[in-house]
């Protein structure tokens, strides 16, 4: 890959990274989304499960192919506003507090965006404190952490921060970095295959088929807006694309499978 074209890919995922995106409260990235395939000039549409699904008119159009990546990232979601201002909040998704760290967040609320910095207490603690068991004995859990915000509970009511709201990591914290050939951010999953998505989109033109480019929702808690595509569309092939790890202790065989859902099948997901 040319220096270019890199840089505009690169600078794609960035725009993506820093637009908020936990699962069921993706309106920042729809935004986005949104304004770019229309810059584009590409036929489009949001559909009931808010999935965002452009479409590349082919030579054959009975024929389709849908290509998705989800657009969701992982993130927590209050479960209780504390009368001194602390927040408490459960994982949504795969998210876990050790991976996160002390660090600042953003609550989502209606009105305004509220930030605050994850909490485990103290570390200054005897071996009497509640928290020193964290330190050496027990995993730290979202049930041992939560957020300070060093508001009252009535100014976070009035930006809407309630139970149900969501929290991800802070913007200044997830903004994606280079490091020689890689890339170092959080919600790399899966916003650096949404900004393939949108290189097909920009780049791609008379393809054999049609094809669909699917930006699925709410992948986080279940793959609920690509089951839900995948079952009302029904295309000819379907290529899901994600982002993983591939760590030393797990062997992976660097193949390709190909599954083939005829229309006439109810939808499916195989995750590995």
């Amino acid at each position: 890959m040319g220096a270019e074209r890199y840089d505009g890919l690169f600078e794609q995922i960035r725009e993506l990274v820093l637009c908020h995106s936990p699962s069921g409260a993706e309106e920042e990235i729809d935004a986005f989304l949104l304004a770019r395939l229309k810059a584009l000039g590409v036929e489009h549409r949001q559909d009931d499960a808010g999935n965002i699904v452009a479409r590349i008119p082919g030579r054959d159009p009975g024929r389709a192919l849908a290509i998705t990546a989800h657009k969701d990232e992982i993130g927590c979601i209050v479960k209780r506003v504390n009368p001194d201002g602390t927040v408490e909040v459960r994982k949504l998704g795969g998210s876990f507090p050790w991976v996160y760290g002390e660090g600042v967040v953003d609550l989502l609320g209606d009105t305004a965006t509220v930030s605050g910095v994850l909490s485990f207490g103290s570390r200054h603690v005897s071996h009497e404190s509640p928290q020193k068991v964290h330190e050496e004995q027990l995993p730290l859990k979202w049930e041992n952490a939560w957020v300070e915000t060093k508001r009252s509970a009535e100014a976070l009511a009035s930006a809407g921060i309630r139970p149900g709201t969501r929290m991800v990591v802070g913007k200044h914290r997830k903004q994606p970095f280079r490091m020689g050939d890689y890339i170092a951010s959080y919600a790399l999953d899966d916003k650096a295959v949404a900004a393939v998505l949108l290189t097909l989109a920009e780049e791609l033109r008379e393809p054999a088929w049609d094809v669909y480019l699917a930006f699925t929702a709410k992948e986080e808690v279940g793959a609920i807006g690509a089951m839900y595509f995948s079952a009302r569309q029904k295309p000819d092939a379907l290529i899901a694309l994600e982002i993983s790890l591939s760590p030393a202790n797990t062997p992976a065989a660097r193949t390709w499978r190909r599954c083939w859902y005829p229309r006439t099948a109810t939808a499916s997901t195989t995750k590995t």
